[in-house]
Order: structure tokens, then sequence, then C-alpha cells
């Protein structure tokens, strides 16, 4: 559907007919831009896809967007045609220029997230479940200072994670503790619960599509 400029659509499963149905699954939403960002004319492009939470076969997807909403539909609708899972979609080598994508094109954005929880590289919160699921846990923002400043999640403590101190910061927090961690869209938090993982912390999660998805799911949102 169009609504003016704006594109939206779906294909597959829904999360609401897969809970119905009792089929498990396991999500994972990303933002990338519609074509490579700098060159002009691109925006946000929303993506959430449903797959088996063990095969990883793709149940599902939907997406919003301004450019590219249907290319990338149209290859996920292919590909649950054929029982393709994310394993495959990171591997799909899809048609690139500035324009019209990026070298990594979020269909295998979407396949290293997915992949990756598979794996037990990457273990996610979600927005939806928020604030239960932050319930004993420190909440981390490790976007810059000037981002947090503008708006953060109540209580969130800011670790830049592109900061030349992010090890020392991380230094001062007790390694045995529970820590949520998001970003903007996803993909500095996963740069931070990696370094997390390997300096030791063994509890850590990443918000799965960063701020927005909070604010979209009605968190409280305050500024400093």
């Amino acid at each position: 559907v169009k609504v003016f400029e704006m594109v939206g659509g779906g294909t597959g499963a829904t999360e609401r007919q897969l809970k119905m149905f009792k089929v498990p699954y396991r999500s994972v939403h990303v933002h990338p831009s519609g074509h490579a960002g700098y060159y002009p004319g691109t925006s946000m492009l929303h993506l959430k896809v449903l797959f088996d939470p063990t095969t990883g076969r793709i149940l599902g997807a939907q997406s919003t967007g301004f450019d590219g909403v249907d290319k990338r539909l149209d290859v996920l609708a292919a590909a649950i045609r054929n029982g393709s899972t994310v394993f495959d979609l990171e591997e799909y080598e899809l048609a690139y220029a500035p324009p019209f994508g990026s070298a990594k094109d979020p269909i295998n954005m979407v396949g290293f997230v997915a992949s990756n929880t598979i794996r037990g590289d990457l273990r996610l919160w979600y927005a939806e479940d928020y604030p239960a699921n932050t319930e004993g846990a420190r909440i981390i923002d490790v976007r810059t200072p000037a981002e947090y400043a503008a708006g953060h999640v109540d209580g969130a403590v800011n670790v830049d994670v592109e900061s030349p101190d992010f090890a020392e910061q991380l230094a001062t927090l007790d390694k045995a503790g529970t820590y949520a961690v998001y970003c903007h869209s996803g993909r500095r938090s996963a740069m931070a619960t990696d370094q997390m993982a390997q300096a030791g912390f063994t509890n850590v999660y990443n918000l799965s599509g960063g701020i927005g998805d909070l604010q979209a799911a009605g968190a409280q949102i305050v500024t400093s």
C-alpha cells in the first residue's frame, strides 16, 4: 500500500497469526536506509522478519519506508515460497548501485542479525515487552552524549561505545550484572554487546530495532 510518499507491506504470516496458531517464532527488527546513505534521496527503511527459532526458516515479514520496500518484500516473498532460511539471507547477492541499495543490503542485514540470534552470538530484548523485560537489569545507552542528552530511556546510563575510553567505562560495571543495551537502530548496541561479552559480561541483551521501537511502544523518553 502507498500512503502519499510512504510505502508499507507484508508477506507471509504476521506475529498475531503465529501466536494464534501457537507456532514458535523469533523476530528481528532492522532500520537501514533504503539505499546507500551517502546518495541523496533515501530515508530509514523499517523491516521486521519472523523466523523459526531453531531452523531459521522464514515465516513472515513486514516493511515500511519510502524507497525499496517492494524490492525487499519481493525477495522475502520468494524466500518464504522456497522454504529459505535466515542463513540463506546472509549469502544473497542482490542488485547493487548506490541509488538502489547498499553493499550490504537490508536483506543481508536481517540475515546477519537473525542468524546470530540462533547461533547464540546475539541475545535480544524487545520493545513490546518493556518495561517488564528490564526489571533487575541496568539499561545502557551506547550512543553519543549528544544523542543521549536529546532523548533517552528513563533510568538509562550513557556509555558511548565509540568513545576511546569505552573499555575503561566497562571496567566500572559489574560483570555479573544483567544489562539491557540500546542505541539508535541496533548496530552500535550490537558492537557494544560483542565487546562486553569479550570482556567477560555474561548477561547482556541488545534491543532489537533501537530506541525508535521503544518510543513506538510507549516507553518514557527523557532529556538531560
